[in-house]
């Protein structure tokens, strides 16, 4: 175990605030310690000199030593007893109480002050605003809930006390058990992060699951959880899924790149597996503490019913596995071993008149077939098979294959008895065919996510100082914003942009074009105008003796648009083949939970409409950003497809990473677009440029 392990297995608990007062919550949780904890418990409460038939002492002061104190007293001396427990020596606390920074202005006061004391001390602070928390080793039951959990390896966490009530009581009627349970409260001290450190270390949690509802330190947690994921899954219900923006977003990055993906890609770079549902999260929390990982995605499915063999092969179809494809070997066999009307192939069907051993017969065919992964045994009852003899036999073929194996026995009271013998095999079983296919879908998540290959962030030989003057331009203007007149920002950090420069006069613009080899691309620049082709501020393939009147159209044009918009001059550029490239995106935004996010997909004028973008938080690695390229569904494009000449993906993958770069060694930068950055066979180019500056940062 690691830093808190005497948080769940302490030998004495103090429970300061303890009362004999029905109803109240400080009897409730003395009398979940009295019933299982191995350890002794102390009451403290100074108007009592006994409670529930223990000694009852006035301060922690005059009390036995004790490893963990729970605090249940009024919010108001909250933080008083906490500074006592420092003072005695005791490490770690658990504040039940509520009235904290989840109440207003006060109670975020309260709340500080509790840090502070915690800080002092160097204690492991739980809550507050906790139901507490449980272990099954030492029979802790420090909670005011109305349940106590059975033993297991699952441990289990949520920001919400009530989801954990509800969990426990259907996790009891499921005979689901846990390790370890801990109801987090407001996190003033500890957090999510902390206890997947702490479960990780501890050979006793096969897996690691809970119930969030936001993320404070998004990179610590993607650094700790991508850790523990590679020997513990982690499975989280993460709620607040639909699209949310505390700000008004004034790119297209911060449009599309919103607070949930940001979560959907930090859980993902984390290592953990998310779900939508209670179910789910049970169901891949069985999968994942009992069954072998898969070495390949190709299912068998033997079933006795056509309908549910349907049902089952529809499921695979839409999950990330696929139906295994027999040998020549495994289809002769079959066919030697089946009555004439069944199927051989995939999904087998073994007829409805099969008795238990055709099952088995038929499941250990298909396991010995190198090109299966997993088994699904589908069975409807009939009055030629005995469930429960069928369950021992999947237990006995389990014990001897590595593969896993799950059922959907799909019965009502027939099944009960075999449910229970699968159960104690270690193996799942469901009425519903769809959920044993989402269920052996976890393994195989879990096996790419346990064997990812990670690595540290390039560290480019960039111009920080170069880019840091750069940004401070947006010092001296009335916003916040730069736009192309910054795109020397992308040249410090070692990002091609085309030749030119950005002027403030008609004979500047032709000096600039005369300097540069063809017809030229002509924008205007003002913050002001975030979509310069919609009002004709942007003149493609301009020759050098019409650069002089094209300057002062591109300028009038603006001023007849917005006759108040600051006109900081008009950009003269050599023109990209847009046609030799494929027109991308990459955009930078920074998330208040996981900060810097890198956004890359299809670009142009269609990237809002099309919105094919993938969402990584930053720093991000080589793989990282290849991995960003398989996630777009342009990346046939960039590949290549129907005849294109591929795109340079190493110069795309190094721009990103740069970029990346750029995002961490900058939090002043809140917002940016490169877009267009033309992806062509010989590299990119970055074509456009607008970004939006915090420069109390700077």
């Amino acid at each position: 175990m690691g830093a808190l392990s005497d948080l769940f297995g302490p030998e004495r608990v103090a429970v300061v605030g303890a009362t004999d007062r029905e109803g109240s919550v400080g009897r409730a949780i003395l009398t979940n310690l009295q019933a299982d904890f191995d350890g002794g418990v102390v009451p403290i409460n100074p108007n009592r000199d006994a409670v529930l038939g223990l000694d009852c002492y006035e301060s922690l002061a005059d009390a036995p030593p004790v490893d963990l104190a729970v605090v249940v007293v009024p919010p108001g001396i909250v933080v008083d007893a906490v500074r006592e427990a420092g003072e005695e020596g005791v490490d770690d606390v658990v504040v039940i109480t509520a009235g904290f920074s989840e109440t207003g202005s006060e109670g975020a006061a309260r709340e500080r002050e509790l840090i502070e004391v915690a800080e002092e001390y160097d204690m492991n602070l739980v809550g507050p605003n906790s139901i507490g928390i449980m272990s099954t080793t030492s029979g802790l039951n420090a909670t005011f809930g109305p349940e106590n959990a059975l033993e297991g390896s699952i441990s289990f966490m949520s920001q919400s006390g009530a989801f954990i009530t509800a969990v426990l009581d259907w996790a009891n009627d499921q005979d689901l058990g846990f390790k370890d349970i801990v109801s987090l409260g407001n996190e003033a001290v500890l957090d999510e992060t902390d206890f997947i450190r702490e479960w990780g270390d501890d050979p006793e949690t096969d897996v690691i699951i809970g119930y969030l509802e936001g993320i404070d330190h998004g990179r610590e947690f993607i650094d700790t959880a991508r850790e523990v994921s590679e020997d513990t899954p982690i499975v989280l219900v993460k709620s607040g899924r639909t699209e949310a923006g505390a700000q008004a977003a004034s790119s297209h990055t911060g449009t599309i790149a919103g607070s949930e993906q940001a979560y959907e890609a930090g859980l993902d770079q984390a290592g953990v597996l998310r779900v939508n549902t209670v179910e789910e999260m049970f169901d891949y929390a069985q999968m994942l503490s009992g069954q072998p990982v898969p070495e390949r995605d190709d299912v068998a499915v033997i079933t006795n019913a056509g309908g549910p063999g349907v049902m089952t092969t529809d499921a695979i179809g839409d999950s990330r596995l696929g139906l295994a494809d027999f040998s020549n070997e495994t289809l002769e066999t079959y066919g030697e071993m089946l009555p004439d009307e069944g199927n051989i192939y995939n999904p087998v069907d073994v007829l409805g008149d099969a008795p238990a051993e055709r099952f088995r017969e038929a499941l250990e065919i298909s396991l010995e077939d190198d090109g299966v992964g997993a088994a699904i045994i589908v069975a409807a009852p009939t009055a030629v098979l005995d469930f429960e003899e069928l369950a021992d036999i999947v237990a006995d073929v389990r014990d001897e294959y590595d593969a896993p194996i799950v059922t959907a026995l799909m019965g009502g009271e027939s099944t009960e008895e075999a449910a229970e013998v699968l159960e104690d095999s270690g193996v799942p079983n469901y009425f519903d065919p769809a959920r044993a296919v989402r269920s052996v879908g976890a393994l195989s998540e879990y096996r790419d996510v346990s064997r990812r290959d990670h690595e540290a962030p390039a560290d480019f030989d960039v111009d920080r100082e170069r880019a840091r003057e750069i940004l401070e331009r947006a010092e001296d203007r009335d916003d916040n914003r730069l736009g192309v007149e910054a795109m020397e920002l992308l040249d410090a950090y070692g990002v091609p942009t085309p030749e030119g420069d950005v002027v403030d006069s008609p004979k500047a613009a032709e000096s600039v074009a005369e300097g540069i080899d063809g017809p030229v691309v002509m924008k205007i620049v003002s913050p002001d105008i975030l979509h310069k082709s919609d009002i004709g501020g942007v003149k493609v393939g301009v020759e050098t003796e019409d650069v002089y009147d094209a300057y002062e159209d591109l300028v009038t044009r603006a001023h007849n648009y917005q006759p108040d918009a600051s006109i900081t001059g008009v950009q003269v550029q050599e023109m990209a083949d847009l046609d030799a490239g494929t027109e991308t995106i990459v955009g930078l935004n920074r998330d208040p939970q996981f900060g810097p996010m890198v956004l890359f997909g299809l670009g142009g004028i269609f990237v809002e409409v099309l919105e094919d973008t993938t969402v990584k938080i930053a720093p991000i690695s080589e793989p990282e950003a290849t991995e960003m390229i398989d996630d777009i569904q342009a990346a046939p494009l960039l590949r290549g497809a129907r005849g294109r000449t591929p795109a340079d993906l190493d110069a795309v993958v190094e721009t990103l990473q740069r970029l990346s770069q750029l995002a961490t060694d900058f939090p002043a930068i809140l917002e940016l677009d490169v877009n267009p950055l033309v992806a062509g066979p010989d590299g990119v180019q970055a074509i456009d440029l607008r970004l939006t500056v915090d420069t109390e940062e700077l």
